[in-house]
């Protein structure tokens, strides 16, 4: 296992009960496309998400984010449009799995979802678990991933990563 390194980025806010048909909806699910999943991300929790998110940017959701059809277009959408992690007061349990499935970094901090605004600019170190709201000063925690789901993470999902470990 390496260390895995830290996200940075560009704070985006969306509040309580995002759901997958507002993180990618329903009418683009005819495609598995990453990159047309990711053209149209967020775009019904915002329509000019699209047009201010830069690679690396970090979502910060209230509680139950990701809550609805357990599709896995979700976190392809988020992750293929170079958001480096999401991070909410808590994840639905079946977009937490996807996520991670797909290799999209997320973290369940209350604090920290409380405690950033949209335009922030964040630090997160997934190893200790800190999340650093650099704008404001402040730091919060999450729980820090256990060597193997660096490990999942880093392979991008679960799909690579079986496949690293049994070659």
């Amino acid at each position: 296992m390496t260390k895995q390194s830290l996200y940075k980025g560009k704070a985006w806010r969306f509040g309580d009960d995002i759901d997958t048909d507002a993180i990618i909806p329903a009418r683009y699910l005819t495609t598995s496309d990453p990159d047309e999943l990711a053209g149209h991300c967020m775009e019904d929790a915002d329509p000019d998400f699209q047009s201010k998110v830069s690679a690396g940017d970090i979502i910060v959701g209230g509680k139950n984010f990701g809550c609805g059809s357990s599709r896995e277009h979700a976190p392809i959408a988020i992750k293929a449009a170079k958001v480096s992690c999401v991070i909410a007061s808590s994840f639905a349990r079946i977009f937490y799995r996807n996520a991670f499935n797909m290799g999209l970094p997320i973290f369940e901090s209350p604090e920290a979802s409380a405690g950033i605004r949209t335009g922030d600019e964040l630090e997160v170190d997934p190893a200790e678990g800190i999340i650093r709201n650099l704008t404001r000063g402040v730091e919060f925690r999450a729980e820090p991933y256990p060597p193997f789901m660096v490990d999942l993470i880093q392979s991008g999902g679960l799909i690579p990563y079986l496949l690293k470990e049994v070659s």
